[in-house]
């Protein structure tokens, strides 16, 4: 029989539950055997080892439903190119992102997911839904802690280019170990041909893949989506190749352009959404959607914010993202509810936040069943925040810090 190792502190929370006063995780290989008080857990699990954290309150890990790791050294890289400004407009942040990304080497783009990853845990994250844009990156996550998800980005709009491009990406999945969930992250309507959308749906169906895309982020993406112009069709289609795939005026919206070829449904992470109409809110709710709010990243590239009020009407269910350094400061959840609770004044509490960065999170990953809320049979994933006094979820985000972060019951 394994040991057993108790975990006490002041108190004991999981996000929207209350707080547990004295309480305790019995911890056995890296799972989560029980929660209690420690009181109840020493009476039982007597000659376990002890690990005390007074004055301390035990939370679940972060977990950050969108993130582009990879970028983690964008603001270095955008430094050294001498393409440090700040973009007037969404289509200029692309243009941007463009030329600075074709002067990095791929062992830098290795390097910068390494970081980021030790960047994002250090900030309490302990799982995360990384946008991966190479098969080859993917080495980045072997041996790293957690349990993650994994989207492998597709783009592209050469049809002839594209089957390869599906391919690779599918066999990539086939070699992942059991601590990453693989998963398919169709970019962006902006950025793949209408025609090679429904192969990406056939393949997630056949390989039971979630998919994470980028849906309806600006208004530059709703007129290329209606009528074929604008921004996006003046700037960055002529940059990288595409000017010869723009099609005919399409009259749709982004939501409807994905949900023809079958891309949304109960296994669909929608990001950002800040720019969904009501109709297609409802279209999201009746395929079952996940939205996954960054509303840092839509305040530093002016794109607006997210109608909450709609979402949270029609019940559709909620996470957070941080997005990359290379449209936010931070990869801290901690920050990002800060920001949130004042943008969505109103809309969003604090208990909510909190929620979304945790369970909401795992819920929104497919990943519910192992990570996200501190219960049996879960990962050992969990934040150490020092508190003094009462826990109250207030408290925890005006005075609560961080002191460690466990990973299957081991500090990192």
């Amino acid at each position: 029989m394994n040991t057993i190792t108790l975990h006490t502190a002041s108190w004991l929370f999981n996000p929207g539950r209350p707080p547990i006063p004295g309480g305790a995780l019995a911890v056995r290989d890296g799972r989560i055997l029980e929660t209690g008080t420690a009181e109840e857990l020493t009476s039982r699990y007597g000659a376990a080892q002890r690990i005390d954290y007074p004055g301390c309150v035990l939370l679940p890990g972060f977990v950050n439903a969108h993130i582009h790791l990879e970028l983690t050294h964008f603001p270095a890289w955008r430094l050294r190119g001498g393409l440090d400004y700040h973009p007037r407009t969404f289509a200029d942040w692309l243009v941007q992102m463009v030329k600075v990304r074709r002067g990095v080497a791929p062992e830098e783009v290795l390097a910068s997911l390494k970081a980021g990853i030790e960047t994002s845990l250090w900030a309490g994250t302990t799982c995360v839904g990384d946008i991966i844009t190479s098969p080859e990156l993917l080495q980045a996550y072997q041996g790293a802690p957690g349990s993650n998800r994994l989207y492998l980005e597709l783009i592209g709009q050469d049809t002839s280019l594209f089957s390869g491009r599906l391919q690779k990406a599918l066999d990539a999945l086939k070699t992942f170990d059991a601590s990453h969930h693989p998963g398919l992250s169709p970019h962006a309507p902006y950025t793949l041909n209408g025609a090679v959308l429904p192969a990406i749906a056939e393949a997630a169906r056949r390989g039971e893949y979630p998919l994470s895309l980028h849906l309806a982020e600006s208004t530059a993406e709703d007129t290329l989506l209606f009528d074929s112009t604008g921004p996006l069709a003046e700037l960055l289609y002529p940059l990288v190749g595409w000017s010869d795939f723009l099609p005919p005026p399409r009259r749709t919206t982004p939501a409807r352009f994905f949900d023809a070829a079958g891309l949304l449904g109960p296994q669909t992470l929608a990001v950002h959404c800040v720019h969904l109409t009501p109709a297609d809110g409802v279209l999201l709710k009746e395929r079952g959607v996940t939205i996954c709010l960054c509303p840092r990243s839509n305040e530093r590239l002016a794109v607006g914010t997210a109608p909450v009020h709609l979402f949270r009407k029609l019940d559709i269910p909620l996470c957070l993202g941080t997005d990359s350094l290379a449209s936010n400061d931070s990869l801290s959840l901690w920050d990002e509810i800060r920001f949130a609770l004042d943008i969505y004044r109103g809309e969003l509490s604090p208990d909510d936040l909190l929620v979304m960065a945790t369970s909401g999170g795992a819920a929104g990953l497919g990943l519910a069943d192992a990570v996200g809320s501190l219960e049996p049979g879960k990962r050992a994933d969990f934040q150490v925040v020092e508190l003094d006094g009462a826990c109250t979820v207030q408290r925890l985000l005006s005075h609560g810090k961080l002191q460690a972060v466990l990973v299957g019951g081991v500090e990192r």
